[in-house]
């Protein structure tokens, strides 16, 4: 088990809240910062986007970014790399990825995009790239008053669901709430893989641009 994740062990799920930023009100975009807790409610990580004013706000929801995730001791337990990509849904090598290091600088684990016209689907992978499970989402990825699911289809070991969070956070900000689900005896290093995914679905399906709102299609 990496170190500081020994706590993903006894859990079969997990909860993230996004903060809510006031000046993204005004379509000023700040680095995202999350509270993950359990199913009690007690936070056990927190999470900060990293990179710089412009890249944020020029290149939206697409922008690169590492996430540094830490315990309540402050101690950075897991790294998240986002390297920058294009959006083109014909276009193979403009896919989405992240990789997922416990502790930094030992990669456990990829997040890849798989090709599809209208389906958001994601690879989950090991060290080694090699898939593990895959994740499918809804054809509309937007949460239009209701939650949005996306599912490991194949053999139902995991499920990332985004939730409604009311109609003014939804309107007026880009603060998301999501919840993870997974077996208890899933290896610890697949449960901090699918939370990379859920922070990559989260950026690439439910972030805002100021007025613009990038949730709705994979089209986008």
């Amino acid at each position: 088990v990496p170190p500081g994740l020994e706590y993903l062990t006894q859990i079969d799920q997990i909860l993230i809240h996004q903060k809510v930023e006031l000046l993204e009100i005004i379509g000023f975009e700040t680095n995202n910062e999350y509270e993950i807790k359990n199913s009690m409610g007690q936070k056990i990580f927190k999470a900060k986007e990293k990179n710089d004013c412009c890249t944020r706000n020029c290149c939206g929801s697409l922008r690169s970014f590492d996430m540094k995730i830490k315990d309540n001791t402050d101690r950075e337990v897991i790294r998240l790399i986002r390297p920058f990509r294009c959006v083109s849904c014909w276009c193979p090598c403009c896919l989405q990825e992240l990789e997922v290091q416990a502790p930094p600088g030992t990669t456990i684990g990829y997040v890849k995009q798989d090709w599809h016209p209208f389906l958001p689907k994601f690879s989950i992978q090991g060290a080694n790239k090699e898939t593990l499970m895959r994740l499918e989402g809804p054809c509309f990825a937007c949460n239009c008053c209701g939650d949005v699911n996306f599912e490991d289809n194949d053999r139902s070991i995991g499920r990332i669901s985004k939730q409604w969070s009311g109609l003014l956070k939804e309107v007026f900000t880009d603060t998301d709430n999501f919840g993870i689900q997974f077996p208890l005896d899933l290896d610890v290093k697949m449960k901090a893989v699918l939370m990379g995914a859920c922070f990559l679905i989260d950026f690439m399906f439910f972030e805002k641009v100021g007025e613009a709102n990038q949730r709705s299609t994979v089209f986008s």
